[in-house]
């Protein structure tokens, strides 16, 4: 007895953690699976605002419309780079399923900032919440995505809308992160000079700390971002229709052509999704160091007005 102890010591240790999952699992889905049903209605009525209006504009306007965007934030020759991303998504067929997949991350992306904003703001203000919270950050990091759809499967069913669900938990950890470091590196002088002017602590957080760390907010919106359209091709398994469905019919059916068709879109969505979001993160003082062809149109008119004064 005591030599099979030690020869496999785990024959007599054993931890039934599996079981334990399972029995938590099913009990969730007994207990709150009714009212977290609830709460597919406010997701699915915002991706459907978001779906219908994108699905629902001519490809011409589309690439009017991302030209701007392009423009106003990263610059001139982003904004024409950006058009020539989307005019290949087009060309190579995937224009429709590219539009369902960008309302996804942009569905995922509001509600990803309605929590994880004020949960980084009140964890940069209280280090006993962040003491508590940086542990389930941790876990939620590592977790390896595939995990993620087995429960939200048994408590959501499947579709766009648990797939926007699983998206939020998988994506939202660096948006905590950065937003509780960066008000955390907001100088302290700065801070208290505010303090000494009379601000109120409302007044020094919108007006003093969130201008501050905007560019360490906005760089956790980025990463967001990245890791929504991560998880496109995996949330594809339960029913999420875009891009990653292409990738993964493909995939079941060897079929190179569609998968390639529908990596090379996510590729181009998410290039043009990080430059977007990189360019929002510039202080001016970057941007009015950009050339004048690289600068966009409210910028160029402040050096115009500069220059005249």
């Amino acid at each position: 007895m005591e030599l099979d102890v030690f020869l496999d010591p785990f024959k007599y240790l054993q931890i039934p953690f599996g079981a334990w999952a399972q029995d938590g699992l099913e009990w969730a889905v007994g207990v709150f699976r009714g009212p977290l049903l609830t709460v597919k209605q406010p997701i699915q009525a915002l991706f459907r605002l978001f779906e219908d209006g994108l699905r629902s504009l001519p490809p011409q306007f589309g690439l009017v419309l991302i030209f701007l965007i392009g423009w106003q934030s990263v610059g001139l020759r982003g904004g024409i780079l950006s058009v020539v991303g989307f005019v290949i998504i087009g060309a190579i067929g995937a224009w429709v399923d590219a539009m369902t997949t960008l309302a996804i991350v942009m569905t995922a992306l509001v509600l990803c900032a309605l929590v994880g904003l004020p949960l980084g703001i009140v964890a940069a203000k209280n280090d006993k919440f962040w003491s508590f919270l940086r542990p389930i950050l941790d876990f939620a990091q590592t977790i390896p995505s595939f995990v993620y759809l087995v429960p939200v499967a048994m408590l959501f069913g499947i579709g766009n809308v648990p797939g926007i669900i699983v998206t939020c938990f998988y994506a939202i950890s660096p948006l905590i992160r950065l937003t509780n470091l960066g008000i955390r590196n907001v100088r302290t002088d700065l801070v208290e000079a505010g303090s000494a002017f009379g601000s109120t602590p409302i007044q020094l957080l919108f007006k003093v700390e969130l201008p501050l760390a905007r560019p360490t907010i906005l760089a956790g919106f980025n990463q967001t971002v990245m890791m929504s359209l991560n998880m496109a091709v995996v949330a594809s398994m339960i029913a999420v229709a875009g891009l990653g469905r292409n990738v993964l019919a493909g995939i079941g059916r060897l079929d190179v052509g569609e998968a390639a068709v529908g990596g090379l879109g996510i590729v181009l969505l998410a290039i043009f999704v990080d430059r977007v979001t990189q360019g929002l993160g510039l202080s001016l003082r970057e941007r009015m160091a950009q050339p004048w062809f690289d600068a966009t149109l409210s910028e160029l008119i402040s050096r115009k007005i500069k220059g005249r004064s």
